[in-house]
């Protein structure tokens, strides 16, 4: 352990550098924040550095990136402390425990990223297997006593790693995505809310399947007992499967991808709900304009869109999207039916959001009542210090 502490290469703040944040739980420090001169670029991405403020107090021990906009990743305040597999699995010990708390199955959001005290490692459980996103060079170097700790603390024997994806290329970070541990030929039954999905753990999206919504699938499965539903940006059937289960009439399901809509054919099947399930695929404001044309209407309309704002340069663009969305999706509830809006564009913050839903509703000349408004589950906590992680939002409304 000395040795380890003795090599591990110093990075520090500059002066008025947000050293106060980092005591306080901060979770990142953008490298603009940070002293890069030649020795600092030198270091590998993915080291464990001791960070200090520019008065040479040690901080945290972080995982240092000089190739990514966030230089500096929060791992322990315990300068002390090692970086290694039984780290790891501490940590991993500490969420498991967490998610056995609320859940009965083993299906769920294992690791949050900074949430769960592992910044930019996203882990989802599905029983037997679980995907690891390694979106920060750190996880990249550790991967396999990532994985070791995972299949040590939960048993789980196929393990995937997913190396696709937008952040990764943030951090400059390449790789094939692969099996780690066993390996699953076919899409996992995950039952959920009294559906039953497919989740295909190599070739879907993400992970495969989009546990956030858990929560939002049950309130808006209430509200469509007795009625005919719209899923649109469907993925795998999420939002009409769950209404499905609580007794509604039938469900559209409308998604671009072939892939996502015969996924949700499969858990219709599974569950019994074929009869009462039908997709169409398609452009989802083509569809949406060619139902509103044919005069379809629904007792509710989803629309789950993806991050229409992924950043605050897309910010103005994405509120115009959700507000056609709105506008469109108002346009094929029946009066006294339920519009749900989804956003998981954490540039756009809840009031933004509902602000352009309401416009889109109020050009549909549709009047609504708030209802109800939903975030991620709790297997998604949200870290105090870091907004980017209380990213969805969904709103239901009544129209007149």
């Amino acid at each position: 352990m000395e040795q380890e502490l003795l090599e591990r290469p110093v990075i520090r703040l500059k002066p008025k550098g947000p050293a106060q944040l980092v005591r306080f739980g901060a979770p990142w420090v953008f490298t603009d924040n940070l002293v890069m001169d030649r020795r600092s670029r030198g270091v590998a991405a993915g080291r464990i550095v001791e960070l200090q403020d520019d008065q040479r107090n040690p901080l945290a021990i972080c995982a240092f990136n000089p190739n990514s906009k966030i230089g500096i990743r929060v791992l322990d305040r315990d300068m002390g402390a090692q970086i290694n597999r039984a780290w790891l699995a501490a940590k991993l010990r500490r969420a498991l425990a967490l998610r056995d708390d609320l859940f009965d199955a083993p299906f769920y959001r294992l690791i949050h990223a900074e949430a769960d005290g592992m910044p930019g490692v996203i882990i989802d459980r599905f029983g037997d297997a679980a995907v690891i996103q390694p979106n920060a060079a750190w996880a990249d170097v550790l991967i396999e006593d990532l994985a070791a700790a995972l299949a040590e603390v939960t048993g789980v024997a196929h393990i995937y790693a997913n190396t696709s994806g937008r952040a990764r290329v943030l951090e400059g970070l390449e790789g094939e995505s692969r099996w780690l541990r066993g390996g699953v030929d076919e899409p996992v039954q995950v039952a959920m809310n009294g559906a039953v999905y497919l989740a295909d753990l190599t070739g879907g999206q993400k992970t495969g399947l989009f546990y956030d919504q858990r929560p939002n699938h049950a309130f808006a499965a209430r509200l469509g007992r007795g009625r005919s539903v719209l899923d649109v940006f469907s993925h795998v059937g999420g939002f009409g499967l769950a209404a499905l289960a609580a007794g509604a009439t039938g469900a559209l399901a409308v998604d671009a991808s072939a892939g996502a809509l015969t996924l949700a054919e499969g858990g219709a099947t599974a569950a019994g709900f074929d009869a009462k399930f039908v997709t169409r695929r398609g452009d989802a404001f083509d569809v949406m304009a060619a139902l509103v044309e044919e005069g379809a209407r629904f007792g509710m309309v989803v629309c789950d869109p993806p991050a229409f704002a992924p950043a605050k340069p897309a910010l103005e663009a994405g509120l115009r999207a959700y507000e056609r969305v709105a506008r469109l999706g108002a346009g094929l509830v029946e009066p006294g039916g339920y519009l749900v809006l989804c956003s998981c564009s954490h540039a756009a913050d809840l009031a933004k959001f509902r602000a352009a839903c309401l416009r889109g509703i109020g050009k549909a000349g549709r009047t609504a009542r708030i209802l109800h408004e939903g975030a991620a589950g709790p297997d998604h906590p949200v870290h105090p210090h870091l907004a980017e992680s209380s990213y969805l939002k969904a709103i239901f409304l009544a129209l007149d």
